[in-house]
């Protein structure tokens, strides 16, 4: 599919998506005769990887590193052809960005209570001084 479908779905701009090809995130499947980028089902769900990953504050190496590992996870030839030893390392590494995202997701619902509870004290604020003495 072309860049355009590509952000629609993802609802990533073309700008973002073009970025995310020149750091080496995700990169195009292929192109086309006329030079456009074309993407699969697989690159869009890299680029919802790091779609997701955004808002949780992951830097762009670190959304390289778990897409890497991700990668080598899935891999089933390569995954049947890593040692016990490199697998389990990869899994523990998987483990970290897990975590990492839990405690990140329990940070923003923190954020968005107080925020929540700073929007409810404006609320009242502002109906008290249109309620009071006229």
């Amino acid at each position: 599919m072309h860049i355009g479908q590509v952000a629609a779905r993802t609802e990533l701009s073309l700008r973002t998506i073009r970025h995310y090809d020149e750091v080496g995130l995700v990169r195009p499947s292929a192109r086309s005769q006329g030079g456009f980028r074309l993407y699969t089902e697989a690159d869009v769900a890299r680029l919802m990887v790091i779609r997701r990953m955004k808002p949780l504050g992951f830097t762009l190496e670190e959304m390289g590193e778990l897409l890497s590992i991700t990668d080598q996870l899935d891999n089933i030839g390569a995954a049947a052809e890593l040692e016990a030893a490199e697998r389990e390392q990869l899994l523990a590494r998987l483990g970290r960005f897990e975590q990492a995202t839990r405690e990140r997701c329990q940070a923003l619902r923190t954020q968005l209570s107080r925020a929540e509870e700073f929007a409810a004290d404006l609320r009242r604020r502002a109906d008290q001084l249109t309620d009071g003495p006229a």
